[in-house]
């Protein structure tokens, strides 16, 4: 067996986290890095000790089930929950961020999104060009 990259790695690692999802929608998985090492996971959920979409329903605005919290903003979240700064880090996703979830990510110092499918919000190619964020489809890695 050929040994994956560090990419295909942790790439893994989100998509078994998005298996955590509560949302039939999409599940989605978020894992945050710096220097090879995982800082925090994230998927999308419902808010803590609320029901999720799986148990009561979608709630639904604009066609976009907004009961649950994103992976990436989960896995943000639980950084700074810990204690555990983000910047110059990296952010696995296994689609790539909405646009709120984009600016929460570039505000956190996260220097580099990798992502394996391209999910809707175009606007985030150009504000991450203007703020030095790289995005790095891997897509078929």
């Amino acid at each position: 067996m050929e040994r994956v990259s560090w990419e295909r790695y942790f790439m893994n690692i989100a998509r078994e986290v998005s298996t955590r999802s509560t949302c039939d929608r999409k599940h989605v998985g978020a894992v945050i890095v710096r220097n090879k090492t995982i800082l925090s996971t994230g998927y999308n959920g419902s808010i803590k000790g609320l029901p999720h979409c799986d148990d009561a329903g979608h709630e639904m605005v604009d066609g976009h089930c907004i009961r649950t919290t994103h992976a990436e903003a989960n896995a943000i979240v639980q950084a700074a929950k810990n204690g555990i700064k983000t910047d110059d880090s990296e952010i696995y996703v296994t689609a790539s961020p909405c646009y709120n979830c984009f600016k929460l990510i570039a505000n956190s110092g996260i220097k580099i999104i990798f992502y394996e499918e391209f999910y809707r919000d175009e606007r985030i190619i150009e504000r991450a060009n203007e703020v030095g964020i790289e995005l790095v489809s891997l897509k078929d890695v």
